[in-house]
């Protein structure tokens, strides 16, 4: 049992009046050495069974319990109460399950002090004491009174552990919640204990653990709609930029110039768009209103832009031809994003998803894909959309740091010299870059294919890295722009396709860099007129029509 004075810790199991070799019933004669701090307590005598069981008034029974402090007050001695001794002594004396104290004489702790009685299990006044040997034998502390001679103890219930002493209990913990406590009671149940004292006791319950109406915190409110990313958004504007660039730049492809450029383009915007794409479409699949969008968003713009671009090319003298299957032009990015977000459980699900999507992306060029239903560009932007889906929101902080901005620059200056290097020097074939041809298409041997689809997915990923580099991330003015692209996407080839066929890209000033820059120029000035909210309300009503009525009520509430 722990000391009330010195709080030192007694061997465990062991008696008291054993540590220093004498025998029980005799008094230990003081070390005057021992230093003392206060004067010692007077203690009560034990109680004598049967006749002699009638003692001074001061004494009191077993039911009523025995407070140490309160008799050493009334006997003339100093209550020294204090939030370490009062709490435990005082509550473990006390109530049905208290036991009688042993007849014994007063021990003494190393120190010479007097302590107050103990019985065999080590603790004053039939407490449970979690040192001794009954409690290490696991009865869960129980004590059980000696017995006279030719007397039968008496069976006492094994006493639960969680009649463990207030002192052994671990302090509040500051972090948990305010929940009101209720007032500490003394030995007697009459009063409260010090203030000191009833500090340390553990909060109580939350309403409704032990059936007791508490107070309750208010519940928090609701937070409101996570603001959108500004810098997701400033990626995708200066990507569906360059998509309009790179479009226009087709009938310029004699020149050097618009070759590099185009080559430069191509390397890295469309797999940094199926990175974002995935990226977008992480937690795409967790609720059903999401769902409807692979509706609203790709099944019923792809009809009406399949229909318009056939449209287009029949007022200007093309036979008129449609075909589900088989997207025109631009509309396939539309068919293989949904199939990208159809299989995300998948990837979702498996192990190393981006290891597995690099092997089929390097197999598949082994493969004569169709166009169809955009198998082909399925399988060669696969492994972007697998990283999107892969990635944490800590890489884009990385890649923001001042070391990175920098060489970010030279990576695209060193990509922009490679690209004009190789259209100087060497005849070089765009087929590669539309990660769709397989290598039959390329003219390659299997090896040699996947070597060059291996150092393609390098060369994309690290020139995607460096431009996500040096885009800002902060609010910019062309942040709202970015969150409206897909009327950019699919209304820019209009324009283009008018200029293309009217002869207006074909002029002969645009053949040289004075021309790429003309055409960067203008297609950044047309991604801006197409991402507006003007252009929005004008084709809403045909991009991006209602139809609520399509769904079942459950999926719309949804």
């Amino acid at each position: 049992m722990i000391s009330r004075i010195t709080g030192d810790r007694p061997p465990r199991g062991d008696r008291l009046d054993a540590q220093d070799g004498r025998r029980p019933g005799t008094a230990p004669a003081r070390d005057a050495s021992a230093p003392i701090d206060k004067p010692p307590l007077p203690v009560r005598q034990p109680r004598k069974r049967g006749a002699a069981a009638a003692g001074p008034a001061n004494q009191e029974t077993p039911a009523q319990g025995f407070d140490y402090f309160a008799a050493s007050a009334r006997d003339g001695g100093p209550d020294t109460r204090s939030a370490e001794t009062s709490g435990a002594w005082a509550l473990q004396g006390t109530g049905p399950h208290a036991f009688p104290a042993q007849s014994r004489p007063p021990a003494r702790d190393p120190r010479g002090l007097r302590l107050p009685e103990t019985t065999e299990g080590g603790a004053p006044g039939g407490q449970w004491d979690p040192w001794s040997r009954t409690a290490q034998e696991g009865n869960g502390g129980a004590v059980r009174p000696a017995a006279d001679a030719g007397t039968a103890a008496p069976e006492r219930p094994a006493r639960p552990m969680r009649d463990r002493p207030m002192r052994d209990l671990p302090a509040e913990d500051p972090s948990l919640p305010p929940w009101p406590s209720a007032p500490a009671q003394t030995a007697t149940g009459t009063g409260p204990l010090p203030q000191e004292f009833a500090q340390r006791t553990r909060p109580a319950p939350p309403a409704g653990w032990d059936g007791q109406e508490t107070e309750q915190e208010p519940a928090p409110a609701p937070q409101g709609k996570r603001p959108r990313e500004p810098f997701l958004d400033n990626v995708k504007f200066i990507l569906i930029a360059l998509v309009a660039t790179g479009h226009s730049l087709v009938p310029t492809l004699a020149a050097d110039s618009s070759r590099a450029a185009y080559l430069f383009i191509y390397v890295f915007h469309m797999p940094l768009f199926v990175i974002v794409s995935g990226y977008l479409s992480r937690n795409f699949w967790n609720s059903s209103t999401k769902t409807t969008k692979l509706i609203d968003n790709f099944l019923i713009p792809y009809v009406v832009v399949e229909i318009g671009y056939a449209a287009l090319r029949t007022a200007f003298g093309h036979k008129f031809s449609i075909s589900i299957t088989d997207p025109a032009w631009l509309n396939w990015y539309l068919l293989a994003l949904l199939l990208w977000r159809l299989s995300t459980p998948v990837w979702q699900r498996v192990r190393f998803p981006l290891f597995i999507a690099v092997i089929i992306y390097v197999v598949a060029g082994m493969t004569d894909l169709s166009g169809d239903f955009s198998i082909d560009r399925f399988f060669g932007l696969l492994p972007f959309f697998v990283l999107g889906l892969v990635i944490k929101p800590g890489l884009f902080e990385f890649l923001a740091r001042t070391w990175v901005r920098v060489l970010s620059v030279l990576v695209i200056a060193g990509a922009a010299a490679v690209a004009v290097y190789l259209v100087k020097n060497y005849s070089i074939k765009l087929g590669p870059i539309y990660y769709s041809q397989s290598y039959v298409d390329l003219h390659l041997v299997w090896w040699k294919g996947m070597v060059l689809r291996m150092a393609l997915l390098v060369a994309a990923l690290t020139m995607s890295a460096a431009v996500l580099s040096l885009i800002p991330r902060s609010d910019t003015w062309f942040s709202d722009l970015g969150t409206r692209t897909l009327y950019c996407y699919l209304l820019h080839g209009i324009p283009v396709m008018i200029a293309k066929e009217m002869g207006w890209l074909s002029a002969p000033w645009l053949f040289g860099p004075l021309g790429v820059a003309a055409i960067a120029s203008a297609c950044f000035a047309l991604a801006i007129v197409l991402c507006m909210p003007i252009t929005r309300t004008f084709f809403k009503w045909l991009l991006e029509p209602r139809v609520s009525w399509l769904y079942r009520r459950s999926e719309q509430s949804a």
